[in-house]
Parts: C-alpha cells; sequence; structure tokens
C-alpha cells in the first residue's frame, strides 16, 4: 500500500510532466491517477490537472465509488490546415537565442524546409523545418515548454 506522500508525489508527477494519468496495483491496493485540462485556463498552453479517480482497497467492496467527474470542456475547434508535430521528445525554442526574434509568427508565410524552431534533446539543438509551404495559424507550445513525440507545434494553411 502506498503512502500519503507517495500518493502525492505521483499526483505531482501527472501534472508536471504532463501526463495522461499514472495507475498502481499492489495486491488489494489499487490507486489511479487521471489528468484533465483545467477548464479556467487556455486551452492552448492548459497543463493536465490531476484528479483522483480511484484510491482504496480493492477488496473492501463496501467502499462507495468517488463522484464521477464533470465531464471535460469542449475542446478548441482546430484550425483548417497542416500540423507540424514534433519528430522528437525535448524543449521548444521559438527562436535561436533567448534575445533574437522567432523563428515565425502568426500570419507569417513559411516555405517547405524552412526553419520554425528548435528543439533540444539531451543537449542538442534540433532546427525544425515546415514540410509544407503555406501561413501559420497557430504556435502551440509556448517558448521553453517541454514537449513530447508527435505534440502539435504548429498549424499551417497549406497555399
Amino acid at each position: 500500500m502506498l503512502t500519503f506522500d507517495q500518493m502525492k508525489e505521483l499526483i505531482l508527477l501527472v501534472a508536471g510532466h504532463r501526463l495522461g494519468g499514472l495507475e498502481v496495483r499492489e495486491a488489494d491496493f489499487h490507486f489511479r491517477v487521471s489528468a484533465q485540462a483545467d477548464a479556467a485556463a487556455p486551452a492552448a498552453s492548459a497543463l493536465p490537472a490531476p484528479t483522483l479517480v480511484a484510491a482504496a482497497p480493492a477488496a473492501d467492496a463496501a467502499t462507495p465509488a468517488p463522484p464521477a467527474a464533470a465531464p471535460a470542456p469542449e475542446p478548441e475547434p482546430e484550425p483548417p490546415g497542416h500540423v507540424i508535430t514534433s519528430p522528437i521528445v525535448g524543449t521548444f525554442y521559438s527562436a535561436p537565442s533567448p534575445d533574437a526574434e522567432p523563428y515565425v509568427s502568426i500570419g507569417d508565410r513559411v516555405q517547405k524546409g524552412q526553419v520554425v524552431c528548435i528543439i533540444e534533446a539531451m543537449k542538442l539543438m534540433n532546427e525544425i523545418e515546415s514540410d509544407v509551404s503555406g501561413v501559420v495559424q497557430k504556435i502551440y507550445p509556448e517558448n521553453a515548454q517541454p514537449i513530447e513525440f508527435g505534440e502539435p507545434l504548429f498549424s499551417v494553411k497549406n497555399n
């Protein structure tokens, strides 16, 4: 069985690393945490807020289940166009250095092969190029935000 401090650490781990959830099963104990976006924060920058789904010994059938969580808010409609996704796990940087202008901004025209950002992974700076030509409609991550493989970076309207 997990201690309260261990449970607290797992909840913070889910929130801090943008995990979808976490589940621990030990003999007659079951602990599950799932994350959902905070409704008060903007959808583009919302970090998952941990919610405790269940934390009770599995063998104790008399324990009532926790109330169902409120339904998640409707996601913001995605802009039409091509989505450039992250090819690696790392940290997103919109500019080549902290004092430089960003590679691209919303409304900028980009060409196929043009560098649109940098992703730092294992102390290496990887230039990410656009795989289409068009106009940048949306920039998903904030500067210096950790990102996962396949996470959307930009939405580009093809022309």
